[in-house]
Order: structure tokens, then C-alpha cells, then sequence
């Protein structure tokens, strides 16, 4: 089995691949997100893994868009408990740093220290690849926001640890394939609901159906459909099973009301 992941070596998202798939044959690191899904969409490799969302940042846009660019579907996801960290060359301190590099969302995190310190903000494609960007710069001033486990890969060192604004912090990560094979008996569904028309109540009365079913819903994230500004579509995430009785009659409802409505995946979340 070949895995992909977003690269290089050091990121969370290794951490999570390996984790999860013990027994691969082959793990591929990719230069970003967008990456590691066009890879599995070409068949490059045999599934990715890619964060959702964030407890701190939210969600991961680039992954919930790639699952409709690539057309993949979520086999399983996991909850992964993040510590950020400051890392930095011999000479660095919390006294020197002027500038803090990192990913995106890693930097969104960190956004009460980085407010408070006033530090300036360099965006890269992965922590890991932040931690190589301070080694190559060797400079003072400058920092990574990563794992504590990348410093020693690029001989940096630990400056402060768990300098995420709330120390309960947690990734939700996905496993996506190009299987469309639905299994019964999960404990969630992914749908993508588009509305037929836009009106007064829309989507309180989607949303209502589930009410009505019992139906709890542990996600919801609206992205717009790209055809028109104030039209979206909707990620709704379910706690029900695929087949199950009320997720049946749930879809069945929806698509009568003239939604349009794609299964996106039905999983169970994993243990690691």
C-alpha cells in the first residue's frame, strides 16, 4: 500500500500516516495538500491523509475543496492532539525573534502569542518545511512554529514549547481513497447537500430533516458553489451510518425537496 501525506518529514501529517497505517509499504511526502490529493485522484497512490479541520483554526479548506476537485471520498477520520512549539538556531531566543514562519494554519493557532509578541509572519507550505527555512537562514531574529520532533531533524532548538493558544488543541485528520464503495454499519456519514433554490428558511428547513430524524449532526461547513456570489453548497457530517433507517429516509426527504445530495463517505472515526 502506498500512502501519501504532506511533506517532509517532521509534520504532523507524517505523524498521523504512520500511525495510521503501520503496515504501508510505501509513504509518499508531498509539497502540499492539494498535492497529496491529486495523487490519490491519479492513482499514484493508494490513500492520503489530509487535516480537516482545527479546534483552534477551523477548517482546512484546501482538503474539504479537494474531496469535489479530485471526487474522493473519506474512508476514515482521527482526532490527533497537536503541541506547537518554537524552534529555532543556537543563537535564537524568545528575546531575539522578530519573525515566526510556519503554515497557515499552524501560525492561526499560535495568533495570541504572535499578537502579543508583534511578531511578522512567514507562510510556507508545511511545519517542516518552516523548520528547514530557519536552519537555511541561521538567523537570530528568526524562528519555526513546529513539532518538537523536526527540531532534531534539522539540528534546531526547543525555544518554548505548547505555545498554542488553547493547550487542549486538536487536528481532525482524514483518510481519503478513490473507493466509492458506501459500507453499512459506520458510525457517520459525509453528504454534500446543494439547494435547489435559494429562499427565506433554506437552510433551516435541510437542516430541520435531521431534527425531525433524531439526527445528530457533528459538522456543518458551507462552501460556495462557484457559479454565483450567495449561493453554497453544504458539508454535513452525520452521526448516523450510511443504510441506516433514519439516514435513509433522510437523503430520500432531502432529494424529494429537490436537493441535490452526494455521499461523500461513511466511516468510523480510528483510534490511534
Amino acid at each position: 500500500m502506498k500512502v501519501a501525506y504532506l511533506g517532509p518529514s517532521g509534520t504532523f501529517s507524517e505523524e498521523a500516516a504512520v500511525r495510521l497505517f503501520s503496515d504501508a509499504d510505501t509513504f509518499l511526502p508531498q509539497e502540499s495538500m492539494d498535492d497529496v490529493l491529486q495523487a490519490v485522484s491519479c492513482a499514484d497512490v493508494d490513500k492520503g491523509v489530509v487535516p480537516i479541520e482545527n479546534s483552534i483554526a477551523g477548517t482546512i479548506d484546501t482538503s474539504i475543496d479537494g474531496l469535489l476537485t479530485y471526487r474522493l471520498f473519506i474512508e476514515a477520520d482521527v482526532i490527533f492532539p497537536i503541541s506547537l512549539n518554537l524552534i529555532g538556531t543556537d543563537h535564537c531566543s524568545l528575546d531575539t525573534i522578530r519573525r515566526v514562519v510556519s503554515i497557515t494554519p499552524a501560525l492561526e493557532q499560535c495568533r495570541a502569542l504572535i499578537r502579543d509578541k508583534g511578531w511578522a509572519c512567514d507562510r510556507v507550505g508545511s511545519t517542516a518545511i518552516a523548520a528547514k527555512v530557519v536552519m537555511e537562514r541561521n538567523q537570530p531574529e528568526c524562528a519555526a512554529i513546529a513539532s518538537k520532533c523536526v527540531a532534531d531533524i534539522y539540528g534546531l532548538k526547543l525555544i518554548a514549547s505548547d505555545i498554542q493558544d488553547n493547550k487542549r488543541n486538536h487536528t481532525r485528520f482524514i483518510i481519503i481513497s478513490r473507493n466509492s464503495h458506501l459500507h453499512q454499519h459506520q458510525k457517520k456519514t459525509m453528504l454534500l447537500v446543494t439547494p435547489a433554490t435559494e429562499h427565506v428558511g433554506m437552510l433551516a428547513s435541510i437542516l430541520n430533516v435531521f431534527a425531525t430524524l433524531s439526527i445528530n449532526l457533528s459538522w456543518i461547513e458551507s462552501r460556495p458553489t462557484g457559479e454565483k456570489l450567495g449561493e453554497y453548497r453544504f458539508f454535513i457530517e452525520t452521526e448516523a451510518g450510511y443504510g441506516s433507517d433514519p439516514m435513509n429516509k433522510a437523503i430520500m426527504i432531502l432529494r424529494t425537496f429537490g436537493h441535490e445530495v452526494d455521499i461523500l463517505g461513511s466511516y468510523s472515526t480510528k483510534i490511534i
